[in-house]
């Protein structure tokens, strides 16, 4: 054996130095295809010590989609003497399965897994990118030997961290993803407002691109995987050709949309509705079809999806469509950045910060100019509108009342528009009671009528027991299933009374009772805990007991100041609240009482 270790092509290892937080491996890394993927770790530590592992070509660590598995050998020596524990980041989230070897220079053999087909808390750092956190005495050799076998792009990016450096350059990568998705959530819902305001079905589809796309962005940062699904493989490798199809139906359908091919150009109309089809017949295959069929075939696919989308806008251009000019740039500085992306899944390019990090860069400026080419187009038709206006004040007055109508109309619908803004602003979209805010706004009201007709005016605030533990331990969506069906309790018991219910924050409710004396508010109050504590709430889950601790207090009507009566009716009900709570939970407690 250790002639055949002296025969073997010699290989620099991985000097790892305390100048030094971080390396890259890819210079001292060497890779053996396993196209049958039936070597097993024995086989490939013969294959190593024969030196028939081979340097990594011009790409790098990028093979595209290929069968089998792949293995790569480092050999590393920490010459770092105060720092043993190194991170192993593989900077490529979407790989199935890895494992790691670790060779000690005393032939101690550790061996790690990772990879997307595990859950995501079995990584040794919660982070979008599969990690190791290895242990490597100082002053000695230690052989990596890594085994990678995928469905996706075959790209394996190998980088040594030290824990402090790891940490300092994810939290930048972070802030720097987190400012890429802030544009993309600023332009959803600065675009959503519009579309609400005008219903353009530009608007409309433009959304649905931006949510679809960031969906792929999600998936393909591994971001999809650390927060959405982390317990799901299936779904993280669902996602990937899904989420490309759904973003590849927005992108046709807007540009159809944008452009009015419908009346512009009817044959290229078709043909975009075939690639709709397209795309949606394979979204819905991709469910049964293997990964290694889908998602090659959404990936290449998206090369002619955006080609036809550019060929439909040259022809645009050239019928006179002012608009497409911008809407050609955006797509133009989108296929470079997605282009790369697809080119460096394949390994036909190499990675790179540029090829990594092209599709975000592409699709943030595409975002923001189809945001410009929109208001571009809206203005455009409104100053178009404008000039019909004079031409027709120039030419008969029936025109001009027809075109006015037209405009009272539109302003008509701007006002209705507004009006549901407003409306759904009162309310809590989770339980569709009142929010906080209008609570507020409305109990001053009360109270002041309260005090001139001298009547009682009565607070309950409800706080559901440990709702924290729901969450942690049946998870969000439970949580939420619960708080609807709570607030649907409460408002059943005190709406005949014609009581004013609002969600207060978080699991508390706050409800106030015009005309009701203490007594019958503690009634009341009593009857809300006896409705939760009759049976469990039925959620999508499984079904959880609620119990809830209240709070009754009587408004002191005599006070003339209404602002400072109600601040401190607030605080007085939530007082008695927690005196509920301290008594053991599960109670009500009338203020004073």
């Amino acid at each position: 054996m250790l002639g055949l270790v002296l025969a073997a092509p010699a290989l620099a290892q991985a000097l790892l130095d305390r100048n030094h937080g971080q390396l890259a491996l890819a210079p001292h890394t060497r890779y053996l295809h396993d196209g049958t993927g039936t070597m097993d770790v024995a086989d490939a530590w013969r294959e190593v010590d024969q030196g028939r592992f081979e340097a990594l070509p011009a790409t790098g660590a990028a093979f595209g989609f290929q069968h089998g598995a792949f293995w790569f050998h480092v050999p590393v020596s920490n010459q770092d003497t105060r720092q043993r524990q190194w991170l192993l980041v593989q900077e490529y989230p979407l790989s199935d399965r890895l494992d790691l070897w670790v060779r000690h220079a005393d032939g101690r053999v550790e061996h790690h897994a990772g990879g997307d087909h595990l859950p995501f808390d079995a990584r040794a750092v919660r982070y979008r990118y599969p990690n190791f956190m290895l242990e490597l005495p100082p002053g000695e050799r230690a052989d990596l030997l890594l085994r990678v076998q995928s469905q996706s792009s075959m790209q394996v990016p190998l980088t040594l961290y030290t824990p402090a450096t790891f940490i300092e350059l994810s939290r930048d990568a972070q802030f720097a993803i987190g400012i890429y998705y802030g544009i993309l959530v600023a332009l959803f819902f600065y675009n959503l407002v519009l579309w609400l305001a005008l219903r353009d079905a530009s608007y409309f589809w433009y959304l649905f691109h931006i949510g679809a796309f960031g969906l792929v962005l999600l998936t393909l940062n591994g971001l999809g995987f650390e927060y959405l699904w982390p317990g799901s493989p299936w779904l993280a490798d669902l996602s990937v050709p899904l989420s490309i199809c759904l973003a590849q139906v927005g992108m046709q359908q807007f540009a159809r949309v944008f452009l009015r091919l419908r009346t512009a150009w009817p044959a290229g109309d078709r043909v975009t509705i075939g690639c709709i089809a397209y795309f949606m017949a394979l979204g819905i295959a991709s469910v049964w079809l293997p990964y290694r069929i889908a998602t090659p075939l959404a990936s290449a696919s998206v090369f002619l999806s955006i080609g036809w989308i550019l060929t439909v806008t040259l022809v645009a251009m050239r019928r006179g469509d002012r608009s497409a000019r911008l809407f050609l740039l955006a797509w133009a500085t989108f296929l470079l950045g997605t282009a790369m992306f697809t080119l460096l899944a394949f390994g036909l390019l190499p990675k790179s910060f540029l090829t990594g990090y092209g599709v975000q860069i592409g699709s943030a400026l595409e975002m923001l100019l189809l945001s410009v080419a929109l208001s571009y187009r809206y203005a455009s038709l409104r100053n178009e509108n404008e000039r019909i206006v004079r031409r027709a004040k120039l030419q008969l007055e029936s025109q001009v009342l027809e075109r006015t109508g037209e405009l009272r109309n539109a302003l008509a619908q701007l006002e209705t528009a507004h009006a549901r803004l407003r409306e759904a602003s009162r309310h809590d979209p989770l339980t569709g009671l009142y929010n906080r805010g209008w609570f507020r706004e409305r109990f001053e009201s009360l109270l002041e009528a309260a005090r001139l007709q001298e009547q009682p005016l009565s607070l309950l605030m409800v706080d559901l027991d440990h709702f924290k533990a729901i969450n942690d331990r049946h998870g969000h969506l439970v949580g939420d299933d619960c708080l609807r069906r709570c607030a649907r309790i409460v408002e059943a018991v005190l709406r005949p009374h014609h009581a004013l219910v609002a969600r207060y924050g978080g699991e508390e409710f706050i409800a106030a009772l015009p005309g009701m004396d203490v007594h019958r508010a503690r009634e009341l109050a009593e009857e809300i805990c006896e409705r939760l504590r009759a049976g469990p709430i039925r959620t999508r889950g499984p079904e959880v007991m609620v119990t809830a601790s209240i709070g009754v207090h009587v408004v002191d009507t005599a006070d003339p100041s209404p602002g400072i009566a109600s601040d401190l009716a607030l605080q007085v009900v939530d007082t008695a609240l927690y005196a509920a709570k301290s008594a053991g939970r599960d109670q009500v407690h009338v203020a004073g009482g």
